[in-house]
């Protein structure tokens, strides 16, 4: 096997098991929304790092090894991604838990641009010229196909979708948390 199969399958993989904890974040957060998602929202810091990191270099495996030139579209995702793993890497160096505004703003600008960026993909939107603004691939190229469905565009999109999970929960039990401190006192 390959370098560049063995990177989209690890990926790909990476990215399935990204969407199943979505999902469960999702049936947790409905069933018992605070016990059942503490994990998360007491380690989102480094969940956070962990995704934007793996996102990170991950598109950076896609450009520089494998080849894959990036459309505009791809560009405006690394935009929004790649600042993330120096934000989460200070936090957790400077133990600072109140950047998830700053984190939620860009991970969910660049779900947005990556959601559109996987339905052009898909043809389910109508493609704008990616070309008007330089020289780039068509933004509805698809370099990777697996299981049917996952798309560098779509791998993104769950990374964005985890890092904002991570953090809305993270937000959220930090709220909690300092309401528990309050009402002892």
């Amino acid at each position: 096997m390959t370098l560049t199969p063995a990177a989209n399958l690890i990926l790909s993989s990476l990215t399935v098991i990204g969407q199943v904890i979505i999902i469960l974040a999702i049936i947790s957060f409905i069933a018992r929304p605070v016990r059942a998602l503490g994990f998360i929202g007491t380690h989102g810091l480094w969940f956070s790092f962990v995704v934007a990191l793996v996102a990170t270099l991950g598109s950076l495996f896609y450009s520089e090894v494998a080849g894959y030139e990036p459309c505009k579209l791809c560009w405006f995702q690394r935009i929004f991604m790649y600042p993330q793993v120096i934000l989460f890497g200070v936090a957790l160096w400077k133990r600072d838990r109140d950047i998830s505004d700053y984190a939620l703003a860009l991970s969910g600008i660049g779900a947005i641009i990556a959601g559109y960026h996987y339905l052009l993909q898909r043809g389910i939107t109508p493609e704008l010229p990616c070309s008007a603004v330089g020289y780039s691939v068509s933004c509805s190229q698809v370099f990777v196909m697996n299981f049917g469905y996952i798309t560098i565009p779509l791998m993104a999109f769950t990374a964005f979708a985890l890092i904002v999970m991570a953090q809305t929960i993270g937000k959220r039990a930090g709220k909690e948390s300092a309401q528990k401190e309050q009402s002892r006192a």
